[in-house]
């Protein structure tokens, strides 16, 4: 990899991150507001306020990744492949995000802790490997070089 390529790499990704921590205000706001408007400790609500939270996350990290991180490569003509792909790394990143979400609950239920700090970690946790997976699924396959040329 040459300096360039390099460079941009590093700027990509601080791009991502930057984008990423909004995402997370939006995913962990929207969490938490809907655990105070509808409290609960059931798995199956944990994971649809999960859910609901990384959908609209999610949406936001597209429309930027897409016109800033990924612009050098994404191909306006053919964008509802990208689309296409986009969604099906959301789709994995979710399963990622909910299974290290309910893994992180059920064990840190086993402490003291109160449970609004039990949700918010695992939140944080699920939140930080679901982003990282969807950085090299953005990179590697939805946005990519190759992709675009298809």
């Amino acid at each position: 990899m040459d300096i360039k390529q390099r460079y941009k790499s590093i700027k990509q990704f601080f791009s991502f991150t930057m984008i990423a921590v909004i995402n997370a205000g939006i995913d962990l706001g929207t969490f938490n507001l809907l655990l105070i408007l509808f409290p609960s400790t059931d798995n199956a609500w944990l994971v649809t306020y999960n859910t609901i939270a990384y959908i609209l996350a999610v949406c936001n990290s597209y429309y930027w990744n897409s016109r800033l991180t990924f612009k050098y490569n994404a191909n306006r003509q053919r964008e509802w492949k990208q689309m296409i792909s986009f969604t099906t790394q959301a789709l994995v990143s979710l399963i990622i995000s909910n299974v290290v979400f309910i893994l992180s609950v059920e064990l840190l239920y086993y402490t003291i802790l109160p449970n609004w700090m039990i949700h918010n970690l695992s939140k944080f946790l699920s939140m930080g490997l679901s982003s990282l997976a969807s950085f090299f699924f953005m990179k590697f396959y939805v946005f990519s070089h190759r992709q675009s040329l298809k």
